[in-house]
């Protein structure tokens, strides 16, 4: 997985950003139901590797909790 935070938030902002686009441009049809379902998993992907947390002793200026 993608361990520094800046390519991993771009990354997720590209995956976010293409899901969208997905779910904007599917049409009413089942390809547009398999567009929009790859659209809502790309989404997930994107906010999941955004917000994941790293390893605190990885990151030297993390506080201990």
């Amino acid at each position: 997985m993608i361990r520094k935070r800046l390519p991993r938030r771009i990354v997720g902002a590209v995956f976010v950003v293409t899901g969208g686009l997905f779910m904007w441009l599917a049409p009413e049809s089942l390809a547009g139901v398999l567009l929009l379902a790859a659209g809502i998993a790309l989404e997930a992907i994107g906010l999941r590797l955004e917000r994941r947390d790293g390893d605190p002793k990885d990151d030297p200026h993390a506080m201990e909790r």
